[in-house]
C-alpha cells in the first residue's frame, strides 16, 4: 500500500466528515432562450458555460476536530458547506458524514417565513432528527435560549435578522448534533448573544466535530485545530490554524498592495535607543488625542446578574475601572493611565485567594488580563465577612472600533491548583469608538518611534 493510501485509510478510520475530489458545477446562460434551447435541444450541443464553484476538493476532518475554512468571497466557503450538509448535489466527487449534524448555514435557512417561531422550531428540530416526544421535552429550554420573549408565537417574517439567527442558533445548540457546521451566521446578532454563542462553540469543541466559516481571522485561530484556505473554488492551504491564517492574511495583504510583497527576515528594532525608564505615556499620545485618530472608550455599569460559576465562597461585588484618585470613569481615553478595580466579599473563610481578570472581545476571543498570585510574598488568607479588593493599574491599549468585555475571577488555591469561587463571563462592558490600527488586535503605548539614515563606517 502506498503511503498516500495508507493516509486515506487512517484517517477514514476515525473520520467524521470525508470529503473525497468533490466538486460543483453551474450551467451559466447568456440569454434565458438558450435555457429552453438546452432542455428542448440538448444532445451534443451545448448553449451554456460551464463555472466550477468547487473542484477537486479533498479532505477529512477526524472526530473531535474542529476545522475553519477561509476564503474571500466567491471561493466556496458557502457552497462546500451545502454540499457536505446534504442541501446540495454534487456534480463530482462525494462527501459523507458520520454522525448526527446540525448546519447553521444561511440566515433563517429552512425556516417558513408564515410560521411563528415556535411552529419553526418543532419543523427545524424534527429537520435535525429530534422526535416529537424530544422536542417537546426541550421546547422551553430552546425559547429560553433564544432570548425572543413573547415574538416566539409571531410569524419569523417579522423578526428581525437578529432574532432570527437567536431562534436558528437556539435550535441547533438543542439537538445534541455530533457535528456542527456554523455559516457566517453568527456576524450578525448582539453582544452579549454572540458572547453565549461563542461559549457554546468552544464547550462544543470539547465533545464533537465542527465545522467553521469565517473571515475573522481570530475567531478561526482561536476556535479551530486546522483551518483549509479556500481560493477560486480550489483547496490553496490545509494545515494547522494559525499557519493556514498566516498564509492567507499575507495573501491578501499582497494582493491589496498590487501583488507588490515579501516575507523578510532579519533583525528590526536594533538601531531603537532604550527609552527613559520612567517614561508612561505614548510618545504620540498628545497627537492622537487631536486627531481622528483618538480611541474614545466607554465604560458601562458592572453587571452583577452576569452568568456566572464556582463555589461562591466569596464573591466579586464590583468591578469598576478608576483614576489615580480611586473614582469611577464611565469613560476613558486610549493610551491613558487605568486602575481595574475588582471589589469581593467573602462568605465564608479561604486560605488564600488569587483575583484575576480577562479583556476578550465580542467573539470571546482572549486579548489581555492578569491575575494576582505574583504580587505578594506568602498567602493572602480571608476571613468570613471579610472585604478585600484587587486592583490592576495600566495603560489603556488602543482597540478596534466594537464591544468589549471584563471577565472577573476568583478562586482559592495556588497558580498551578485552584478551585474556583466565583468567575463573571461578562462583568464589565465596555466599547471603543474611534481610531483605527495599523495592524493587530490591540495597539500598546509606543515609548519611542524613531526613523534614522544610518552611515555605515
Amino acid at each position: 500500500m502506498s503511503s498516500e493510501s495508507a493516509r486515506t485509510a487512517l484517517e477514514a478510520t476515525d473520520a467524521a466528515i470525508e470529503v473525497r475530489a468533490l466538486g460543483k458545477c453551474y450551467q451559466l446562460f447568456d440569454k434565458p432562450v438558450h435555457r429552453m434551447w438546452q432542455s428542448l435541444i440538448g444532445g451534443h450541443q451545448r448553449f451554456y458555460r460551464e463555472f466550477w464553484a468547487l473542484r477537486e476538493v479533498d479532505f477529512a476532518v477526524h472526530r473531535g476536530e474542529t476545522l475553519g475554512i477561509v476564503g474571500r468571497n466567491g471561493a466556496g466557503k458557502s457552497t462546500l458547506l451545502q454540499l457536505i450538509a446534504g442541501t446540495l448535489k454534487p456534480s463530482e466527487g462525494r462527501a459523507a458524514i458520520h454522525g448526527r449534524v446540525a448546519a447553521l448555514l444561511e440566515l433563517g435557512s429552512g425556516f417558513n417565513p408564515d410560521f411563528t417561531g415556535r411552529q419553526n422550531v418543532h419543523l427545524n428540530a424534527a429537520i435535525l432528527g429530534l422526535t416529537r416526544e424530544e422536542i417537546e421535552a426541550r421546547i422551553d429550554a430552546i425559547l429560553a435560549y433564544a432570548e425572543i420573549g413573547e415574538f416566539v408565537d409571531q410569524p419569523v417574517r417579522s423578526y428581525s435578522t437578529g432574532m432570527v439567527m437567536r431562534l436558528a442558533f437556539a435550535v441547533v445548540a438543542h439537538v445534541d448534533a455530533d457535528i456542527l457546521i456554523i455559516d457566517e451566521a453568527l456576524a450578525v446578532g448582539d453582544a452579549f448573544f454572540m458572547q453565549k454563542c461563542m461559549r457554546y462553540l468552544r464547550d462544543f469543541r470539547k465533545r464533537g466535530t465542527m465545522l467553521f466559516v469565517s473571515h475573522d481571522s481570530s475567531a478561526v485561530t482561536s476556535l479551530c485545530d486546522r483551518a483549509i484556505w479556500l481560493e477560486h473554488g480550489r483547496v490553496q492551504r490545509i494545515g494547522d490554524a494559525r499557519t493556514v491564517m498566516d498564509a492567507y492574511l499575507e495573501a491578501s495583504l499582497i494582493e491589496r498592495q498590487g501583488g507588490a510583497g515579501a516575507r523578510r527576515g532579519g533583525v528590526a528594532g536594533r538601531l531603537r535607543q532604550a527609552p527613559p525608564r520612567r517614561q508612561l505615556a505614548d510618545v504620540r499620545q498628545e497627537l492622537l488625542d487631536r486627531s481622528i485618530l483618538r480611541n474614545d472608550v466607554q465604560i458601562f455599569p458592572f453587571q452583577p446578574d452576569a452568568e456566572s460559576f464556582g463555589e461562591c465562597k466569596a464573591q466579586i461585588t464590583e468591578v469598576t475601572f478608576s483614576n489615580e484618585a480611586g473614582q469611577a470613569l464611565a469613560m476613558v481615553v486610549a493610551g491613558e493611565s487605568v486602575r481595574l478595580d475588582i471589589e469581593l466579599h467573602a462568605a465564608a473563610s479561604l486560605g488564600n485567594v488569587i483575583v484575576g481578570f480577562y479583556v476578550k472581545d465580542r467573539r470571546g476571543q482572549l486579548l489581555f488580563g492578569d491575575n494576582t498570585a505574583l504580587c505578594q510574598e506568602g498567602d493572602f488568607a480571608v476571613a468570613q465577612g471579610q472585604a478585600f479588593r484587587a486592583s490592576f493599574h495600566f495603560v489603556m491599549p488602543r482597540l478596534l472600533n466594537g464591544d468589549y468585555f471584563i471577565t472577573a475571577g476568583l478562586a482559592e488555591g495556588t497558580q498551578e491548583q485552584h478551585v474556583i469561587q466565583h468567575w463573571l463571563h461578562e462583568a464589565l462592558r465596555f466599547t471603543a469608538t474611534g481610531g483605527t490600527l495599523s495592524a493587530g488586535m490591540i495597539g500598546i503605548p509606543m515609548l519611542d518611534v524613531r526613523l534614522e539614515r544610518v552611515t555605515h563606517e
